[in-house]
């Protein structure tokens, strides 16, 4: 996912990994979004205005078992080149009976 995601293909991933219903965080302006068109539009309009990276570090378990958290390092592409931040992150991930993603969230590394 992390590897469709900074290229032009990801739009057509959306619905081999995203639950129809998908609850998706918009980090910037600190909303929820739902939906396959509402993470779409989101994600295109961080494409026109710039060109977001995410590495990923590693992927566990989390506490309890039932969600996937992916240590990961933000970053942006401009013409100087490759920029990532100082500090990773984590993305928590729930899966929905059918092996989708049904919600994500970020939050500082623990």
């Amino acid at each position: 996912m992390y590897e469709v995601f900074s290229t032009d293909e990801r739009d057509a991933f959306v619905p081999y990994c995203l639950a129809p219903d998908v609850d998706w965080p918009n980090v910037a302006d600190g909303v929820r979004l739902h939906g396959h068109a509402e993470v779409r539009a989101y994600w295109a309009a961080q494409f026109e205005t710039m060109h977001p990276l995410v590495r990923l570090d590693g992927l566990r378990l989390d506490e309890d078992g039932s969600r996937v958290v992916a240590t990961v390092r933000p970053g942006l592409r401009d013409d100087s080149g490759d920029h990532w931040a100082e500090e990773p992150v984590e993305h928590v991930y729930r899966f929905g009976a059918d092996g989708l993603v049904s919600r994500m969230d970020v939050r500082p590394l623990s």
